[in-house]
């Protein structure tokens, strides 16, 4: 069977070191850190993976690349008398994943277009860079594909802030189903507050 241009993308980026992947992030890192937080670019970074995510060169679909620093949480030391050792100050761990909180700066960044889906595209000591591709869910050319003519309707909107994209639902416990999940369904706010 014979490899399509997609399939060598994907193992050129899988061996970064061997296939040079490694050298051109570095160079692209520098002029990147200038770069603002959210930053439309006119084409894919990993184009097999873009594509992968439902990516079409098309009018109505737009990428932007996203920045965000990296790590947990730190949060200010209570009040007492002593120190307590495990009072956790400085290893918080975030409620969601950084790749959401991309999705959800990329949503507020353009307003009226939905967060399709998003993939890594680099990090540093201090940032990880995702890019999210974004649909106009009004868009005649969107209206008129029947893979994405989904995005119009109205149920939809806000689906980054609602944790209904693939990192979001990841975050949320919806990958698995079965014994053990019980609590994840419908969210687990709601499955909290059922008993009250």
């Amino acid at each position: 069977m014979v490899k399509s241009m997609y399939a060598f993308v994907r193992e050129a980026w899988k061996v970064p070191a061997k296939s040079g992947v490694k050298e051109l992030l570095w160079n692209r890192m520098q002029e990147w850190r200038r770069e603002g937080s959210v930053v439309r670019v006119e084409r894919p970074t990993r184009i097999d993976r873009a594509r992968t995510l439902g990516y079409k060169a098309k009018q109505g679909i737009a990428v932007c690349r996203v920045q965000v620093r990296r790590g947990g949480r730190r949060v200010s030391r209570y009040v007492r008398a002593r120190r307590t050792a495990a009072m956790g100050k400085n290893s918080k761990t975030m409620g969601k994943s950084i790749q959401r909180i991309a999705e959800e700066r990329a949503s507020k960044k353009f307003p009226n277009m939905e967060v399709l889906n998003s993939y890594w595209v680099g990090q540093d000591g201090k940032l990880k860079y995702y890019e999210v591709i974004m649909v106009d869910g009004h868009h005649p050319s969107i209206r008129a594909d029947k893979n994405l003519a989904w995005m119009a309707n109205a149920t939809h909107r806000g689906r980054a802030e609602r944790g209904k994209t693939s990192a979001g639902r990841k975050g949320r416990g919806m990958r698995e189903k079965g014994t053990g999940t019980e609590k994840t369904r419908p969210s687990i706010r709601s499955h909290a507050n059922q008993g009250k």
